[in-house]
C-alpha cells in the first residue's frame, strides 16, 4: 500500500504545461546505430513511408480503413483455416467449374444471386451454396478496396493496380472491368505456388476460389426465398431531417432483376444490409476468417524495392497514391520478393508483428486523441491556465514509463535546450523494439518483410515519442511542472503572458503529428450515431451517379470519404 500511495502522490503533483514548436524525425531509433541523430527539431524526410506502412498493417482485413483508403499497396500471403464457411450465391444449383467468387458473409453473396426464375413473372427464389474448407487454403490478400472497379481517370482508379501489375505487368485502363480474365490469370499465376484463393474487399470481404474441387466441401445447396415479392411494397424515399416520406411502390412489371436499379422496390434495403454485413469487420481484428503471414508480405510503399514511386507520390495526398507508375525494374524487384516469399520454407523470427503493431497503436491512439480534444480551439470550458495544466498532465501520463529520475535540466540552464530529455525520448522510442535489435540470434532470423516491419515500427514510435517528449519539455521549460521546478525559480509572472502562445504552438505540433500518423481509428462520427443509425463511409458501388457511369460524381465526399450517420432501416439514408 505504501508503494501505491507514493505513486498516487506523484500523479497528484502532475499539474503543469509549456511550449515550443516541434518538427519530425526521419530515421528509426536503432539502439546499435551510434551515429544516429537524436535531434528534437529535425523533421522527417518527405519521402518517408514508414507511417503509411504502420497504418496499412494495422488496417489489414478491416472494412473501415479499407473503405477509407481504397487503393491498396500490399500483397500478403496467408491461409483460410479448416472449417471456415464460404458462401456463393447464384441463379442455379450447379457447382462452379471455373474460378468464382465466394463471400465470407451470406448477405454479400446473396446480392449476386438474383431471381432464378424472373422471366416467368412468378415469385421465385435463388440458390445459396455453402462451402467449408477441409484443409488450410493458401491465399494472397490484396489490401484496400481491391475488388472495387472504378474507371481509371484523373480523379479515380487504382483499386486493382496491385493485381493487374502482378498478372499483366502493367495497369491497362481499358481493362478495369475485365474481371473474368483478371481472376483467371491470378489463378494461373498462383498455380506454381499452390495458391488456392485470393482475398479482396468491396462492400465486404470475398475469396476468389480457383478450384472448388480442391480443399472445399459443399455443405448445402439451399433454394432461398427472394428478397422481393410481386406485392405492393412500401418504398421509402431517402431520409431527410426535415421530412420522412413513405410512398407505395406499384407492382413490378419488369421481369428482369437488376439490384443496382434505384427504382427496384427493395434496393435501399439490399444496399444497406450488404454494407451492414461489411461493417461487422470495420475495426480490429477485422475479418478473422483469413489469417495473414506478415513475415512474407510485400509493399509498394517499400522504398528499397520501389523507389520509382517516390516521385509519383510527390505532392499527393494518400487518397491519390497508386502502385501504377512503378518502373519495370522496381516491379520486377517487388514480384521477385513476392515469389521468394511464397517459395520460402525457412522459419521466421517468431515475432507476433500484428500484436506488436497493435500494442503501439493502442498505447497512443486514445491518449493522443484526448490531447487533441483538449487542444481543440472549440474547447472553451477552461481558462488557458487550466487547459495548459490538463494537457501537461496528460503528456506526463503518456511518458510515465520512460521518465527517468535522473533526466532533468542541468546547470547552467539554457533556454530551449532539450538535450537533457534525450534519455526519455530514447527510452520511449525504443521500448518496443530494443530487444529485437540487441538479440543477434533474433536478428539473424528476420525475413526481409520483417525488417521492413521493424523499420516502420521504429520510425513511427520514434516520431510519436519525439513530439510528445518535446511538448512535455516545453512545459518544463515554461516552469509549470511541479516535479521538475524551473532552475530559475518562480517564473509564474512570465508564464501568465505566454500561455496563449504555448497553446497555439502545441496545437500546431500535435495536429501535425496526428496528420502524419493519420490513423483510421480517429475517423468516426461526431457526435456518435443514435440507436437507429450506424456510422458510414461512402462505399462502392453505391456512390455511382444516377446514370450508373463508371466514375463517381465529382464530389469530394466520395474521393475523400468522411464518416456520417445513416439509418439502419426505412426510410434509408442516401448513400
Amino acid at each position: 500500500m505504501r508503494l501505491l500511495s507514493d505513486t498516487l502522490l506523484v500523479f497528484g503533483l502532475v499539474l503543469a504545461s509549456g511550449a515550443q514548436q516541434t518538427h519530425y524525425q526521419t530515421h528509426s531509433p536503432r539502439p546499435n546505430d551510434s551515429d544516429l541523430s537524436w535531434n528534437f527539431t529535425t523533421p522527417p524526410e518527405d519521402n518517408t513511408t514508414s507511417h503509411f506502412i504502420f497504418e496499412t498493417v494495422n488496417s489489414f482485413l478491416q472494412h473501415w480503413p479499407s473503405t477509407r483508403y481504397r487503393n491498396g499497396h500490399s500483397i500478403v500471403p496467408g491461409t483460410i483455416p479448416v472449417g471456415t464457411l464460404l458462401y456463393h450465391g447464384r441463379t442455379d444449383d450447379k457447382l462452379p467449374n471455373t474460378p468464382e467468387w465466394t463471400a465470407s458473409d451470406p448477405e454479400h453473396s446473396l446480392l449476386f444471386a438474383g431471381d432464378s426464375n424472373a422471366t416467368t413473372g412468378t415469385l421465385a427464389g435463388r440458390y445459396l451454396l455453402t462451402f467449408a474448407t477441409t484443409r488450410p487454403l493458401n491465399i494472397l490478400y490484396f489490401d484496400g478496396s481491391s475488388a472495387v472497379k472504378l474507371r481509371d481517370s484523373k480523379n479515380y482508379g487504382g483499386t486493382t493496380d496491385t493485381q493487374d501489375l502482378l498478372v499483366w505487368g502493367r495497369v491497362d485502363p481499358s481493362r478495369w472491368v475485365d474481371e473474368d480474365q483478371r481472376i483467371h490469370d491470378l489463378c494461373e499465376w498462383g498455380r506454381e505456388f499452390g495458391l488456392d484463393a485470393y482475398v479482396r474487399m468491396e462492400m465486404d470481404f470475398e475469396a476468389i476460389i480457383c478450384d472448388f474441387s480442391q480443399g472445399l466441401e459443399l455443405i448445402s445447396t439451399d433454394y432461398l426465398a427472394s428478397w422481393w415479392t410481386h406485392e405492393s411494397i412500401p418504398q421509402p424515399h431517402s431520409h431527410s431531417d426535415a421530412q420522412v416520406a413513405f410512398q407505395s411502390q406499384p407492382r413490378l412489371t419488369t421481369p428482369e432483376f437488376d439490384p443496382f436499379d434505384p427504382s427496384f422496390p427493395v434496393f435501399d434495403m439490399i444496399k444497406f444490409e450488404t454494407i451492414h454485413a461489411g461493417t461487422w469487420h470495420d475495426h480490429f481484428p477485422g475479418d478473422t476468417r483469413f489469417i495473414l503471414d506478415l513475415t512474407r508480405f510485400v509493399s509498394f510503399y517499400d522504398t528499397s524495392l520501389a523507389p520509382s514511386l517516390i516521385s509519383q507520390r510527390e505532392g499527393l495526398e494518400r487518397w491519390d497514391h497508386r502502385a501504377a507508375g512503378v518502373s519495370d525494374t522496381d516491379l520486377k524487384a517487388v514480384l521477385d520478393r513476392l515469389r521468394s516469399n511464397l517459395e520460402r520454407r525457412s522459419p521466421s523470427s517468431g515475432i507476433d508483428w500484428q500484436t506488436l503493431y497493435r500494442t503501439v497503436l493502442q498505447r497512443y491512439a486514445q491518449r493522443l486523441e484526448l490531447v487533441n480534444y483538449l487542444l481543440d480551439s472549440s474547447t472553451r470550458r477552461y481558462t488557458d491556465n487550466e487547459l495548459a495544466i490538463r494537457i501537461q498532465t496528460q503528456l506526463r501520463i503518456i511518458l510515465v514509463p520512460y521518465t527517468l529520475h535522473t533526466a532533468r535540466p542541468t546547470e547552467p540552464y539554457i533556454d530551449n535546450d532539450a538535450s537533457w530529455a534525450l534519455p526519455i525520448w530514447k527510452s520511449c522510442a525504443t521500448t518496443h523494439t530494443a530487444y529485437i535489435h540487441r538479440n543477434s540470434n533474433l536478428q539473424s532470423r528476420l525475413t526481409p518483410s520483417e525488417r521492413l516491419l521493424l523499420g516502420a515500427l521504429d520510425d513511427t514510435s520514434r516520431e510519436i515519442c519525439r513530439v510528445i517528449v518535446r511538448m512535455w519539455v516545453e512545459g518544463v521549460h515554461a516552469g509549470i511542472d511541479p516535479l521538475l521546478p524551473h532552475p530559475r525559480g518562480d517564473v509564474s509572472r512570465q508564464r501568465a503572458g505566454n500561455l496563449e502562445a504555448l497553446l497555439t504552438s502545441w496545437r500546431k505540433e500535435h495536429s501535425a503529428l496526428m496528420t502524419w500518423l493519420d490513423w483510421s481509428v480517429w475517423v468516426k462520427c461526431r457526435p456518435a450515431c443514435g440507436d437507429e443509425e450506424m456510422c458510414y463511409l461512402p462505399t462502392w458501388p453505391f456512390f455511382l451517379d444516377g446514370n450508373r457511369s463508371s466514375e463517381p460524381d465529382r464530389d469530394d465526399r466520395w474521393k475523400r470519404p468522411q464518416p456520417r450517420c445513416i439509418r439502419k432501416f426505412a426510410p434509408y439514408s442516401e448513400l
